[in-house]
């Protein structure tokens, strides 16, 4: 057995800093030179195959060729001669809950005898699973020559975790893993062990820990040529021993979903999707971890007893709620009555790796959020040919692992006793929409094959990928940019390539090829003189002969429309109470003006309040013509849209859904909040909702103060295109409060081209604005109390806090509310108002005389928009050893 891991705090290097190896460049290129072989920018993801219909497992064949299976029964095959995809079998699956297709392996003579195993749930009455060896014929799978090597009994009256994957080791040993087939529902996050009559589908003591069962396992055999198996010597139990299987390995295991072996050490790895407890509990047991585990020879890795590091779980008594004493790792034992195996279970190993929905004390480099563990391959340079795109023999020996819902990869450095020494980021910056399956190619190079975004669904970014490494000179990487991308007859164009550059520092060359014409510059300006879709094609080449390119489409024949709000006063606060006069106006070259040729019923006009504030940043990003809420945002930061839509069902619920459901509820966003952040499971079904510990509370609300939104039917409410408004529902003390002006207006479209839709947008935002929501900050810290208050700290001599893009339009006064302290310290400075920048004009400034006056006021004579620049200067230190008091707010006064 593995021996015990002493690797626990460690130090790790997260960032691609190493310079590694040698490596020729290019044959054009003369000098051999050191490149940083870690460097994201040698690494390309190169999509072969989007659309896939819930991919599970794949294999590459010897001739690159790719045959990967769908859960619901299909086999395609991958061509990458032609970039094909086509269905070669379909096996029929009984694919209900987590059952079907679930594994697929060749055997290690494959290019011999063409025979390949498939792991999946036949249709019909009877409750299992097949392990079956089918033949190859070239171009399909002979359904008909298939052998059912093992069954696997189980049940399919409730849910969850089927494992599936299948591996083989060096020595011709088929390894299979099968989930603990266990409802892990009922159990609060923590281990499932009901033994109240018939409750055995909710104790996973029936199958992961009862030795004389094949379920909660990885199993290992000697597939002969006639079809049978062999038990090998060194599995767990040995044949003949009374309540025991022979085949089994590897047991206690919840749902080990992807193994891998090492083709050299005959070392076993193996990702274990861990039990959802946010936190942990006394008298039940230590929150939720996945697992990356390590069995270097056959155990017991605990479940449903231990997890992580054997953390214990008591046990417990489902039908009184009376817990006793925890269970022991050096002597566990199965007393439950459903298991009908061995009582005395072998010591429980750790786990390798192990981390919870938190930040991980022992491994914090993994993240937070949800979690789904996975096992790749281990890399050896010297097993491919140096031609192709085969990683650089910097990972030689290291394990990858990755996380289907984090999106990470890392490498993975072990001892040769099997001990962690390190871990590192592989490619951090690159987007893997739900890794699900990974393996090394022929040529060495990491293929990947991605879920897509839901569950149980086709997703249009499922995909297989191929990571090429290029350890020569590298293409140009390009930039590319228009004046305009549409427009009426005739449309003169200025096309940029700023922002285009070469890792390798090349020279380069450009050639733009315009209806015919080349220009050979870093820009190029062309006139449209006709209507019609055009194609302007950029190619830039470094010296060595690399070469990229890419293509803009123009639209010419029709004209944008023009469509502006105009709104007296201030573009950037209301002032509750206030009225203001608004109006709208439109000119399309085509359509004509409003009023005249355009009728105001073709306008698209609201006025909306949303007490739960926006995203400014990302307003500001779209450029006005989108906004999203807090909420929204934070929904798409988090790992919420694996298991959600807005408007159809997934793992979970749809947001619609919750939102109907909760709408009458008046404690809805405190009670919505809470299971946000602890998990839970229960009111929707078998499916158990991912904790989050580590959200806040506020960001939590946020979260659901916008699902909520989603089940109400907005009021819809006509404005006049010019008239007067009072902004009445606002009040002062919600800060995050917002009015949204939109109007809209589709153009019938002209000579052909389609129609387009053109918006204006006016965000107002409460004039009291909270100190921490500065768009840039210098020398200052943002502090968060117990989640209950925020505010700007460790503020000293030219510290400063921005705002961009502010209008000080009617404003006389800004305000400035800081916290004071019970210390008596004194504060002698000044607040500097300046525009544009730091050391930009200055607009006012106020001493502040703390804590004699807490509520400086800057008196301002400014108009117009621009960038704010609060700067703290002090007179008493000018080394900056002293601090101001926290700033907890900052009010734009109204003239009058």
């Amino acid at each position: 057995m593995r021996k015990k891991n002493k690797f626990m705090k460690f130090k790790v290097v997260l960032s691609f800093a190493i310079l590694a190896s040698l490596f020729a460049c290019n044959e054009d290129q003369i000098d051999k030179k050191i490149i940083d072989v870690t460097e994201e920018s040698r690494y390309n993801k190169v999509v072969l195959s989007l659309g896939l219909n819930e991919p599970t497992e794949f294999v590459v064949l010897p001739d690159k060729r790719i045959i990967l299976t769908e859960r619901r029964g299909a086999v395609k095959l991958f061509n990458p001669d032609d970039n094909s995809l086509r269905e070669i079998a379909k096996i029929p699956v009984y694919s209900e809950q987590e059952d079907g297709l679930m594994g697929i392996a060749l055997d290690p003579n494959f290019e011999y005898n063409s025979w390949l195993y498939l792991y999946y749930s036949p249709e019909g009455p009877e409750e299992k699973q097949h392990l079956s060896r089918f033949s190859f014929n070239g171009e399909t799978i002979d359904t008909d020559s298939e052998i059912v090597m093992l069954e696997v009994a189980t049940q399919r009256a409730e849910c969850c975790h089927t494992g599936g994957s299948i591996e083989f080791g060096p020595d011709g040993l088929l390894y299979l893993s099968t989930g603990d087939d266990t409802n892990p529902f009922g159990s609060e996050g923590f281990a499932p062990i009901d033994e109240r009559a018939g409750r055995s589908p909710w104790d996973a003591q029936k199958s992961s820990a009862n030795a004389n069962d094949l379920r909660g396992k990885i199993l290992r055999i000697r597939p002969m040529n006639d079809g049978t198996y062999e038990i090998p010597e060194g599995n767990l139990f040995p044949v003949g021993q009374e309540g025991t299987r022979p085949e089994i390995y590897v047991m206690g295991c919840r749902n080990p979903y992807r193994i891998s072996i090492d083709q050299r050490r005959n070392w076993l790895f193996w990702g274990e999707v861990g039990p959802d407890a946010g936190k942990n509990e006394d008298g039940r047991g230590p929150r939720g971890h996945d697992e990356v585990n390590l069995a270097m020879s056959a155990g017991n890795f605990g479940w449903p007893y231990f997890v992580g590091d054997n953390k214990p779980y008591n046990r417990f008594d489902f039908g009184s709620k009376i817990a006793t004493a925890l269970y022991n790792p050096d002597a566990p034992k199965n007393l439950s009555p459903n298991n009908t195996g061995i009582t005395d279970l072998p010591p429980a190993q750790k786990a390798l790796i192990w981390y919870p929905y938190a930040y991980s004390e022992e491994f914090p480099m993994l993240g937070k959020g949800g979690r789904n563990a996975m096992a790749g391959p281990v890399f050896y340079r010297d097993d491919f040919d140096v031609e192709g795109y085969a990683l650089p023999s910097y990972f030689d020996g290291k394990l990858f692992i990755y996380d289907w819902i984090r999106g990470w990869i890392f490498s993975v450095t072990l001892s040769e006793d099997g001990e962690l020494q390190n871990m590192e980021l592989f490619m951090p910056n690159t987007t893997f929409n739900y890794m699900i399956d990974m393996t090394m190619g022929p040529e060495g190079a990491l293929y990947i094959l991605e879920y897509g975004t839901g569950w149980f669904t086709k997703n249009d970014d499922a995909a297989l990928v191929r990571i090429e490494f290029n350890g020569g000179n590298r293409k140009p990487v390009i930039e590319l940019a228009a004046s305009a991308n549409r427009g009426a007859a005739p449309l003169t164009v200025d096309f940029s390539s700023a922002g285009t550059f070469d890792y390798d520092n090349d020279k380069l060359s450009y050639k733009w090829e315009i209806e015919g014409e080349v220009f050979n510059d870093s820009i190029a300006s062309y006139t449209f003189d006709k209507p019609g879709i055009y194609y302007p094609k950029l190619t830039v080449k470094d010296v060595v002969g690399n070469s990229e390119y890419r293509q803009l489409i123009v639209e010419v024949g029709n004209d944008e429309p023009d469509i502006d709000i105009n709104l007296t006063g201030n573009q950037t606060f209301y002032w509750p109470e206030e009225k203001r006069s608004y109006k709208l106006t439109l000119e399309d070259a085509e359509d004509g003006k409003l009023g005249d040729q355009i009728p105001e019923s073709r306008v698209a006009f609201s006025i909306d309040y949303l007490a739960e504030g926006l995203d400014l940043a990302g307003v500001n990003q779209s450029l006005g013509h989108q906004v999203v809420t807090k909420g929204e945002r934070l929904l798409s930061e988090n790992d919420c849209k694996s298991c959600h839509k807005i408007k159809e069902k997934s793992i979970g619920p749809s947001y619609e859904k919750v939102a109907i459901r909760y709408a009458s509820r008046t404690d809805a966003i405190e009670y919505l909040s809470d299971k946000v952040i602890n998990g839970g499971a229960g009111n929707w079904g078998e499916q158990a909702m991912a904790a989050h510990p580590s959200l806040s509370k506020s960001d939590a609300e946020e979260i659901v103060k916008y699902i909520l939104s989603l089940g109400t039917e907005k009021e819809e409410l006509s404005f006049s295109l010019t008239g007067n408004y009072a902004f009445d529902k606002g009040e002062t003390s919600n800060i995050d409060g917002m009015y949204v002006l939109t109007a809209s207006y589709e153009d019938n479209g002209a000579n052909g081209m389609e129609s387009i839709l053109s918006k204006d947008q006016i965000i107002l935002r409460n004039p009291l604005v909270e100190a921490e929501s500065f768009d840039e900050g210098n020398q200052v810290v943002i502090f968060d109390f117990k989640d209950e208050q925020k505010f700007v700290n460790d503020i000293y001599n030219n510290s400063f806090i921005s705002f961009k893009s502010i209008d000080l339009t009617e404003v006389e006064e800004i305000e400035f509310g800081y916290l004071r302290d019970d210390s008596g310290r004194s504060i002698n400075g000044v607040v500097e108002l300046r525009l544009g920048s730091p050391e930009g004009k200055l607009a006012g400034q106020v001493s502040v005389d703390i804590p004699k006056n807490d509520r400086p006021v800057i008196k301002i004579e400014q108009s117009g928009k621009t960038d704010l620049y609060f700067v703290f200067k002090t007179f008493d230190n000018k080394e900056a050893k002293e601090k101001f008091y926290p700033l907890d707010w900052i009010y734009f006064r109204k003239n009058g």
